[in-house]
């Protein structure tokens, strides 16, 4: 059988790298996409992962371009000549509270985080119904669940996600397409371990287990997801943080 792959967005980020990497571990190759940046983020980060580059296929596109995004997408599919897993990981906030928020800060966010979803997800969710056979993990928040100050235009791209999670769950189905959600809440990413000690001491007190998720936590769910055991699971959102919202 030919070796399974995984196409994940934002797959260099905190929460990302981590996907991948476990991704790769478990004997899958991974198509990473990364934002266009001038910084040899690949190579920096096969060597402080220390992975085998061959493993990896880059694809170095914006998200929240449709045309050349899709265009990307299409040949890395292509040339791998099958996709078993999605992961949506892409994501950005531009945290302010409404009545200061710009259009150009609302805009940003739905576009990076919802937008972005049926660039990334229809050429795949295709490809996967001609196989009769995928996965596709949308990365959610808990933020996207219970809401968060200063962040309506996050929470409000993170709650769509999971309206399009369950809706394109009932489409796949029919073709073994499982479709679900992972919702972290805060994760221990060096963006989140780099904010000053008391805020982050701070936050683990809202926290029931009184600590932040490690992004090995976050990946282990997608992976469960992923596998075998969760073939059973569709249209249904994951929560990892703590205890902070259960619902």
């Amino acid at each position: 059988m030919s070796q399974k792959v995984v196409l994940i967005t934002g797959a260099l980020g905190g929460i990302g790298s981590e996907i991948s990497r476990q991704f790769i571990q478990q004997g899958y190759r991974v198509i990473a996409v990364l934002t266009p940046s001038n910084e040899p983020r690949e190579e920096r980060w096969l060597q402080n992962e220390n992975i085998d580059g061959s493993q990896v296929r880059f694809v170095r596109t914006n998200v929240t371009d449709h045309e050349a995004a899709t265009a990307a997408i299409t040949e890395a599919i292509e040339a791998e000549g099958r996709v078993d897993v999605l992961v949506n990981n892409a994501g950005i906030t531009r945290d302010t509270a409404f009545k200061k928020m710009s259009y150009e800060q609302w805009c940003a966010v739905l576009d990076t985080n919802l937008r972005s979803l049926f660039t990334v997800t229809q050429p795949v969710f295709n490809k996967m119904l001609a196989q009769n056979h995928g996965r596709i993990i949308n990365i959610t928040s808990v933020n996207g669940l219970k809401g968060q100050f200063g962040q309506t235009n996050y929470s409000a791209a993170k709650a769509g996600m999971i309206g399009f999670t369950k809706a394109l769950a009932l489409e796949g189905a029919r073709n073994n397409v499982c479709v679900n959600a992972v919702a972290p809440g805060y994760t221990g990413t060096p963006m989140v371990t780099a904010i000053r000690e008391d805020i982050v001491e701070g936050i683990k007190k809202q926290i029931p287990l009184n600590r932040l998720a490690g992004p090995e936590e976050i990946a282990a769910a997608v992976l469960y997801l992923a596998g075998d055991s969760g073939g059973y699971i569709t249209g249904e959102t994951i929560n990892v943080n703590g205890g902070l919202y259960m619902h």
